[in-house]
């Protein structure tokens, strides 16, 4: 076991940046890490300034050696089981991939666990996903600019990213696989951009070796040919490890907290992809990590 100021869960950009400016103040930070980012299976990320197009999984090697450079903070590769209060801290405790079990007492937690995804059920999405399939349009929207493109989504909101998505694209088709999402308003705002809905079930997405889609094929046998796809998921905040706190959460699930990142419970803070309004491009989060990073310090000095 050991004692630090504070621990941060998940080396995310939010939780990265929150770990590096907290060791920058000089405060001790242990951070923990399952090292399973939803993104894993993406190619290139976008929109962060001086790492346009860098890929996920280098940017969180990049960000874990810069935390690990300083004296103050230490990163493990540790699955969290429970965050337990003890005292006036809590006790944080964790698996490491060798089936070691390790330890922290702090007085802070930071919890920036992000968010797991889930898709509709076609068969072969996820083969697609991160290549020529996408669930980020402000991420990778541009790269599909003047091609032919599906959104496949199931949720309420499907029509709306339908709009935002058409920005790239003239030649955008909807597709609900069956659920019936889009209200005749919907449907008139979406005929006026050119945009068409297809609401019959999906059988499955199509394409060639290396990840590289063609289409999608519908339950009649028809063939949608398509260059890309961007899918809407649903997500579940990864926070199996919180129930011994007593969390308050949004009507969506997400964690509620204060304009500074405060949960519900004094101690435990919030960034990220948890809290609201859900998922958000990496510069958003790592600035929100930064913010809060100096809401803690200023905190642990009586000041806030």
């Amino acid at each position: 076991m050991v004692q630090v100021e504070v621990v941060v869960i998940g080396a995310g950009p939010a939780g990265l940046a929150v770990s590096l400016n907290l060791a920058r103040a000089a405060r001790t930070v242990v951070v923990c890490d399952s090292n399973r980012p939803r993104h894993a299976v993406t190619l290139r990320s976008h929109g962060f300034v001086t790492r346009d197009g860098a890929p996920p999984l280098e940017f969180r090697r990049m960000g874990r050696e810069e935390v690990e450079s300083y004296d103050e903070a230490q990163v493990w590769q540790a699955t969290v089981s429970s965050i337990v209060p003890e005292g006036t801290g809590f006790l944080v405790t964790g698996t490491t991939r060798a089936g070691e079990t390790v330890s922290a007492q702090a007085q802070h937690v930071v919890l920036a666990s992000g968010l797991v995804e889930s898709f509709p059920k076609i068969p072969s999405l996820r083969q697609y996903y991160g290549t020529s399939a996408h669930s980020c349009m402000e991420c990778d929207g541009y790269e599909y600019k003047g091609s032919p493109i599906a959104l496949i989504g199931e949720t309420d909101d499907v029509a709306e990213r339908a709009v935002l998505l058409s920005q790239w694209s003239k030649d955008v088709v909807l597709l609900t696989n069956g659920a019936d999402v889009v209200s005749d308003w919907w449907q008139e705002r979406l005929a006026e951009r050119g945009i068409r809905v297809d609401t019959r079930a999906i059988r499955d997405i199509e394409g060639e070796q290396g990840g590289f889609l063609t289409g999608v094929r519908f339950e009649d046998d028809d063939f949608l040919p398509r260059r890309g796809i961007f899918v809407r998921p649903t997500w579940t905040p990864s926070l199996a490890f919180t129930a011994g706190l007593d969390l308050v959460t949004t009507h969506d699930g997400l964690l509620a907290v204060d304009n500074e990142g405060r949960t519900s419970v004094h101690g435990v803070w919030a960034v990220g992809d948890i809290t609201p309004p859900g998922p958000e491009q990496l510069m958003i989060a790592a600035g929100a990590g930064q913010r809060m990073a100096a809401m803690i310090n200023r905190t642990m000095l009586g000041l806030s």
